[in-house]
């Protein structure tokens, strides 16, 4: 049986190392990105590339995007050549981006008027679990159209879930989000802190390292600190973005407010930096 035509818009940080994933699991792909120059390690493995969002559509089974937000998604969709103008039917649109489920909904609706099923599948986890495969993906919309994906989605992931209709994936994400934020600000304090009174970040990390609260996540970040490096895998004025999309569907308990706020203040001057940049911040 022959594989199913994939197309994929969004080659940033997470869109390139994804879609190599589908391109060595054998899957025919055609890519869309405005900046064509993230086009061509692509091309280089294989890929095809499209000129519009709507010729991709016309050209392909199943349609993925990963894109940076909100008004992205509206462009994909609804602006010149967007994927609605192309008028098919009968593919499948899954948006991983991480976006509000109030736009999931929307555009949900805008597909299946033109016969076309769409699911939300935001993912967890940053650029080295994509170049491994090891996201875990969280999809929202019909469970049949889902089955029907899912194989798809398990090349780029270790666990790809059915969490209910569409939307329910954004709310799943965002709610991780907002405790990885929490979890950001908490190491970004405590490693302040430990500075202030004399305590080097080397070794309060190792403590860290080899406590109770070990984790992967607070061995990258604290490598991160303590080698000054914040390239960013999750950027800064993303998680402030993901932050704002949970205040927008009811986030207001105090751990999530104060990460809203402080990550809020230092998005102008940290934004384009690595999340854990906050730390930068907070030593002001």
């Amino acid at each position: 049986m022959s594989l199913q035509k994939i197309g994929w818009i969004g080659l940033g940080t997470m869109g390139i190392p994804m879609s190599q994933q589908l391109i060595k699991a054998g899957y025919p792909l055609t890519v869309f990105n405005r900046s064509k120059d993230k086009e061509a390690s692509l091309k280089e493995l294989g890929a095809d590339t499209a000129t519009t969002p709507a010729a991709l559509f016309a050209e392909t089974d199943v349609v993925i995007i990963m894109v940076t937000d909100d008004k992205a998604i509206r462009e994909v969709f609804s602006g010149n050549d967007g994927l609605l103008s192309a008028g098919v039917n009968g593919k499948l649109i899954v948006n991983m981006s991480t976006v509000s489920p109030a736009i999931s909904r929307e555009i949900a609706g805008l597909c299946a008027k033109q016969g076309n099923q769409y699911l939300d599948a935001p993912v967890s986890g940053s650029v080295k679990q994509a170049e491994t495969a090891q996201l875990v993906i969280m999809a929202g919309g019909d469970a049949a159209a889902f089955e029907q994906v899912k194989p798809i989605l398990t090349k780029m992931g270790k666990m790809a879930n059915h969490i209910g209709e569409v939307g329910a994936g954004n709310v799943a994400k965002l709610a991780i989000n907002t405790l990885l934020s929490i979890h950001t600000q908490g190491l970004a304090e405590a490693v302040v802190l430990a500075k202030q009174n004399d305590i080097e970040p080397t070794v309060l990390m190792e403590l860290l390292n080899n406590g109770a609260l070990a984790s992967p996540f607070m061995k990258i970040k604290g490598d991160a600190i303590l080698n000054d490096n914040y390239q960013p895998a999750f950027s800064l004025k993303n998680i402030a973005k993901d932050l704002r999309l949970s205040k927008d569907i009811g986030l207001s308990t105090p751990l999530g407010e104060a990460a809203l706020k402080t990550f809020s203040d230092a998005e102008q001057e940290f934004g384009n930096e690595d999340l854990i940049a906050v730390k930068k911040y907070l030593d002001r």
